[in-house]
């Protein structure tokens, strides 16, 4: 969730493309848009208006549409207000009514004493309810900020960790150079979307797309490269550590074992790559990120190549090559 409290005026505010966007306007109760909201979740409250209340969801944003509507309407005929009165007795965040509906004037009457905004959106209930669920999985998703550089490569979200000065910036420069984009330089957020998936943007978007490399200074990628080379946000798929050669340390040559980073309680693959003078790790990324994406699709070409040994070893043929057709045991 956003470090700020999030209200029902930056709902309304809320600037998103067409596909996203919610369309709401206040039609009542505009003395409540500083309210809270603080549980990103749709209530429907139907069962509340026929008087039942246990259990009612009243932190939630409570919509209503053809059916509440209707049953309002209902209640207005058969002057019946007591229903209306107890739902105002809680302090519920706003009321949104789709397909741009309007509500009774006893339900006005209430809501303006209350001080709950009432909204309106030209939406239909589903398609509406979609796209706000999808704004607050967004809006309060949980987050923390990172240190590395993000890179798109064939697709593929690519996180460079490592110590100061070990060349992240200059490795995604070559990336960029090479046709792939850059999505944040320095300092990630990192936010988890649906439980299962960490989407990450520079943590500044005015200077996401900058990048300083030692010795010449702060760069526009945008301006340079055109923008094609850059991206506002990506999944980070993999993480790629770089890490100062050791002689002494023993690394994966085979790539069997999967390694994993948890993110935000996601846990998302990570290698470890040895810089020293003479590799060439723009390459050695490109081969990674096109591995993962084999991966990806089911294909795993180190398990491949442990199980082809293996059958190797069990034909007799690794005994016949090794020790010679002659040899008496």
């Amino acid at each position: 969730m956003a470090d700020r409290k999030f209200t029902v005026l930056d709902m309304i505010e809320l600037d998103l493309p067409g596909h996203d966007a919610l369309e709401l306007k206040c039609i009542g109760g505009r003395r409540g848009l500083p309210r809270e909201i603080s549980v990103p979740d749709i209530n429907r409250p139907g069962l509340a208006l026929s008087g039942f209340f246990e259990a009612f969801a009243h932190k939630r944003v409570q919509l209503f549409g053809r059916g509440e509507a209707a049953y309002l309407q209902k209640l207005h005929n058969e002057h019946n207000s007591e229903n209306l009165k107890a739902l105002f007795s809680y302090n519920i965040p706003c009321c949104v009514f789709s397909n741009n509906r309007e509500p009774t004037e006893e339900f006005y009457q209430f809501a303006e004493e209350a001080c709950c905004p009432i909204l309106q959106t030209p939406l239909d209930t589903t398609d509406f309810s979609s796209r706000l669920i999808r704004v607050f999985s967004n809006i309060f998703a949980p987050r923390k900020t990172l240190h590395g550089v993000l890179v798109e490569v064939y697709g593929i979200g690519i996180l460079l960790t490592g110590h100061s000065g070990v060349g992240k910036s200059e490795t995604a420069l070559e990336l960029v150079e090479r046709g792939h984009r850059l999505v944040a330089d320095d300092i990630v957020e990192a936010r988890c979307v649906n439980g299962n998936m960490v989407l990450g943007r520079g943590a500044n978007s005015l200077i996401s797309h900058h990048m300083e490399i030692r010795g010449l200074g702060i760069i526009n990628i945008s301006q340079l490269y055109g923008v094609g080379a850059i991206r506002d946000q990506k999944e980070i798929q993999l993480v790629v550590q770089l890490e100062e050669w050791e002689q002494d340390k023993s690394y994966d040559r085979l790539g069997v074992d999967q390694k994993y980073m948890d993110i935000l309680g996601v846990k998302v693959p990570c290698i470890d790559i040895p810089v020293r003078p003479g590799r060439n790790l723009p390459i050695i990324i490109e081969a990674a990120s096109m591995n993962e994406r084999l991966k990806n699709m089911g294909y795993n070409s180190a398990r491949e190549f442990n199980q082809n040994v293996l059958k190797w070893i069990e034909t007799g043929e690794a005994q016949s090559t090794y020790m010679g057709e002659d040899e008496s045991y």
